[in-house]
This record gives C-alpha cells, sequence and structure tokens, in this order.
C-alpha cells in the first residue's frame, strides 16, 4: 500500500550557498588555524569541494598573540599557494588579515601602516570576547578617518550582544559592515549566537558570511548534510560578499 502522506526528503545541497570566502584561517603556522602545509592544503581542498573558487585567507593579528605582519602573511600565502599549485586544485587564493581592535591594531592605524584589506579600502576586523571596548565608536571612526571600510567579524558569537540585539543596529550605525559565521546558522557555537545569526540576517543586518575555517572539525561541520540544507535555506542564493558593492558604500 502506498503512503501518500510521506514526507517529502530535502535534498542535501552538494555547495556552499556563496562561491568566494572571506574569512578563514588556512594558511600555515601563522596563527590558531593551519599548523602546517600540509594540514592547510586539506583545509583548501575542502572548501574547493564544497564550492568555493575564491577564498581569502585572514591570519589573525593581535598585539599580545599573534604580531604577523604583510612580510609572514605573505610568505605563508607563498607556500599555500606553491602547495595548491603542486596538487592541481584550481582556486584563486590570496590573503588579508582579520585585525583584534587593540592597543596594538590602534598603534598600527597611528603610524599609518599598511593594512590588509579584503578588497580596496575594506578591513576585517574583531573585538574581544569577554568584553567590548568602552571607545569603540571612537576606534571605528578612526579607521574610517584613515580611508578604511571596517567589517566586524561573527558579532553574533560576542556573549554581550546577544543580551541586547539592538546593539547589532548600533554597530551598523558606527559603520561596520557585519559578517556572520555560517556555522553559527547551524547552532556550531550555541543556540544564543544561533539565534542572534538568524536574527542579524533576518533584520538584513549583514552583508557578508565566511566559513572562519580553522581546523578539520570545522570542515566536518560545514559539509554536515543536514547544515548545509539549514545553510541554503537561510543564505539562499549568492547575494553575500560581494566586496565592489561594499566598496562603494558610502
Amino acid at each position: 500500500m502506498f503512503n501518500f502522506f510521506k514526507k517529502k526528503e530535502t535534498a542535501v545541497p552538494d555547495n556552499l550557498p556563496f562561491t568566494t570566502d572571506i574569512h578563514s584561517h588556512i594558511l600555515p603556522g601563522i596563527d590558531d588555524g593551519a599548523q602546517d602545509t600540509a594540514t592547510s592544503l586539506a583545509l583548501i581542498q575542502g572548501l574547493y569541494n564544497l564550492g568555493i573558487r575564491k577564498s581569502i585567507a585572514t591570519p589573525h593579528i593581535i598585539g599580545d598573540m599573534y604580531r604577523n605582519t604583510p612580510e609572514t602573511i605573505a610568505a605563508a600565502l607563498e607556500k599555500a599557494q606553491d602547495a595548491c599549485y603542486e596538487a592541481g586544485l584550481d582556486i584563486e587564493l590570496s590573503a588579508a588579515a582579520e585585525y583584534m581592535l587593540d592597543d596594538y591594531f590602534l598603534e598600527l592605524l597611528k603610524k599609518k601602516d599598511r593594512l590588509l584589506t579584503l578588497h580596496e579600502n575594506i578591513i576585517l576586523t574583531e573585538i574581544s570576547y569577554t568584553s567590548t571596548p568602552e571607545n569603540l565608536g571612537e576606534i571605528t571612526a578612526g579607521i574610517i578617518a584613515e580611508g578604511y571600510r571596517p567589517v566586524l567579524a561573527h558579532p553574533e558569537r560576542y556573549h554581550y550582544y546577544q543580551q541586547n540585539f539592538d546593539e547589532y543596529y548600533h554597530l551598523k550605525e558606527m559603520g561596520f559592515v557585519l559578517q556572520v559565521n555560517i556555522l553559527s546558522l547551524a547552532g556550531y557555537y550555541g543556540k544564543r549566537a544561533e539565534k542572534a545569526a538568524k536574527f542579524i540576517l533576518e533584520k538584513k543586518l549583514a552583508m557578508m558570511v565566511g566559513t572562519d575555517l580553522h581546523h578539520q572539525k570545522h570542515l566536518d561541520a560545514l559539509n554536515h548534510p543536514a547544515n548545509k540544507v539549514i545553510f541554503q535555506n537561510l543564505l539562499g542564493t549568492d547575494i553575500y560578499n560581494d566586496l565592489d558593492l561594499i566598496h562603494k558604500i558610502k
């Protein structure tokens, strides 16, 4: 006997709903991401298998932990690019940085050191998970005054904003472009981050999404069939990460 009321299965997408990843830690040996070239290549191959064709690696620059420079990042990028070439992996791989908005960053900004951008004047930033900088508005104004367009990485993960979603509007008013981690949508970082991420997308407060890929565990979660369906349902087609559009916004 046929069961006409059997629940229709949802097709699992093959790829992520975007082809450019603007946030990852896949360069070898310079932060808490890939620790060697072999791991770096495995992670990049994993992104490629998920449909990513352009990846902008963003190693941390944190004053008391990872004092990366354009030179150290360029050297690590070259190792990763060489590994991709030798493996026959046809992916556009470049690098910027994820800047912690700490005293070291302010020193770089004051000295007018060259900052590594995602595109043109767009820089990826993050803030402390423990507490928001008291002078965040002033820091943001200083970044903009120097001609940069700041992107705030994973605002849904900062617990002090999870208590008051109005803060996400405030971040936009300061001048931040908001970037959500795609794994937040699947509850990888907890229910509060998931709820916040979905709010940010629902209210159209984010223009960017990223994998924030560090290791195999992240890659496994990105590949999980149930998570792929969640990503596709919440993000739809590739409408995020339009770096040219963000650059033009005043």
